[in-house]
């Protein structure tokens, strides 16, 4: 005889999917225990992002004495293999191996490449800083080749990582998916910025070896978690011998017909109106509205909020079909008051404003992000998802790197004429550069929606998976 169940417990059961937004993500064939452990890619990419550009960044230029210039092309390094990304995508997708495996291959390899250049990486830095020391060449040359080896083992490893999640992932559950791993990797950033933070509180040479030795180690173990057994033997795929036809003829058939380069100019311009603004937020607070360092510093986990608040939401209205172009519509509208917002707190000396105005910048780019990484998986075809978001990593990636650098630049130069007073009286303040980067970024923005607008407006021609027609090569207009 059955025992009555609970009604308190079936009601628990009934409300945990609605106010956890990922706890409906499972399904039989992809527990959320596998999702979880394949997600661990994404937090080695996150230690590596921030030991690349946070904190050696700082630690090269204020305990080392490293140049500025140096410092900065050496963090620049990574960006030559974000164009790569789409190679590395098709040549996944048409992998040979005698196991009749494709991802885990490209992900093992890129662990490998992060683990090379975080071995070597201390050891060329500490004779970098040594400027009075003949070989000081080689540690520049060494210094290059680990930042170099470190951002083409990451981006391999996303890459990779991502088609794999989309291989796994049901049509109807891959918004979720894209929307949790990418939580991952902001928590992953998160913990490694705290971290690293408190372990170098007592700054010493040997504890910054240590630390990026620790770094290594932990790349190679979450990713060697992350992929046991994801990705399954394959008998039938390992005596195909298909050649894999050339990379320019697979990019010709993925961006004929127009959606695919209309989704990768919305991408680039999207980005890096979303991306220009990062370096300059907190400086904006400090010189602009005289707040303390304490203060600014809360801008970071207002914009993570802002960040996680739009991935939950984007994976909830992903999941009942919403449209992914229309969700970064969304987003890109939600970025042009949130820049608004923060050109406005100045004169209005509304310190809130600026704040809310953080977090909404982050809200409207994890909605843009979540939503043209979801169109790019729709445009996968027969599990061949590596050439797809390959290329929307490319475009992502190099967009962020580019439009960073140029935010900084276009700030000092603009902000150098103004208080030369060449713009007069009225414009010639601290605010004059950063006003200039926030309405260039206003402007990318609209320039995006330009883009974007057609693709979401266009009547029962979504990208959604659940629209039940995934678009492939040959169903493009």
């Amino acid at each position: 005889m059955s025992r009555p169940q609970d009604p308190l417990a079936i009601a628990f059961r009934e409300l945990l999917p609605k106010i956890l937004p990922f706890a409906d993500v499972a399904t039989a064939d992809l527990p959320l225990r596998r999702l979880l452990r394949l997600s661990l890619f994404q937090v080695s990419v996150g230690m590596a992002m921030v030991l690349l550009t946070g904190t050696l960044n700082r630690v090269m230029v204020v305990e080392l004495g490293v140049p500025t210039w140096l410092v900065a092309t050496m963090v620049a390094l990574p960006l030559v293999f974000a164009p790569l990304r789409a190679l590395i995508g098709h040549r996944s997708d048409y992998h040979h191996s005698a196991f009749g495996l494709r991802r885990i291959p490209y992900i093992w390899m890129g662990s490998m490449l992060q683990f090379g250049g975080f071995a070597i990486m201390p050891f060329a830095l500490l004779l970098l800083s040594d400027t009075s020391n003949s070989l000081n060449f080689l540690g520049q040359i060494g210094a290059g080749l680990a930042f170099l080896l470190v951002g083409a083992g990451l981006h391999t490893t996303q890459t990779a990582g991502l088609a794999l999640a989309t291989d796994l992932a049901p049509e109807d559950k891959r918004p979720r998916v894209v929307a949790l791993l990418y939580v991952t990797l902001l928590a992953g950033m998160g913990l490694s910025a705290l971290l690293f933070g408190q372990l170098l509180t007592n700054f010493s040479q040997r504890l910054l070896i240590q630390l990026i030795q620790g770094a290594a180690l932990l790349t190679i173990i979450f990713n060697v978690i992350a992929l046991w057994k994801q990705e399954a033997v394959d008998p039938v795929r390992a005596a195909d011998k298909t050649p894999r036809p050339p990379f320019i003829e697979s990019w010709r058939a993925f961006i004929s017909g127009g959606r695919a380069s209309h989704l990768l100019v919305a991408v680039g311009l999207g980005t890096a109106a979303f991306t220009m603004q990062d370096i300059l937020l907190e400086p904006y607070g400090g010189k602009v509205l005289g707040l303390s360092v304490s203060q600014t510093t809360t801008l970071t986990a207002i914009f993570a909020a802002g960040t996680l608040v739009a991935f939950a939401l984007a994976s909830q209205l992903l999941g009942r079909g919403a449209a992914p172009y229309r969700l970064a519509t969304a987003g890109a509208l939600v970025g042009l008051f949130a820049f608004a917002s923060v050109i406005a707190s100045a004169p209005l000396d509304m310190p809130g404003l600026y704040r809310a105005g953080a977090g909404l910048i982050g809200f409207g780019g994890g909605l843009f992000l979540i939503g043209t990484l979801t169109a790019a998986m729709a445009m996968s075809e027969g599990g061949h998802s590596g050439l797809a978001l390959g290329a929307w990593g490319a475009v992502q990636a190099t967009a962020t790197g580019v439009a960073m650098a140029l935010g900084g630049a276009l700030q000092d130069i603009v902000g150098g004429l103004a208080a030369s007073g060449l713009f007069g009286a009225s414009f010639g303040g601290p605010a004059a550069g950063y006003n200039f980067v926030y309405a260039l970024e206003m402007v990318l923005l609209l320039g995006t929606l330009v883009v974007l607008l057609p693709l979401a407006l266009r009547p029962g021609d979504d990208a959604s998976p659940r629209s039940g027609r995934p678009l492939g090569f040959d169903h493009m207009p």
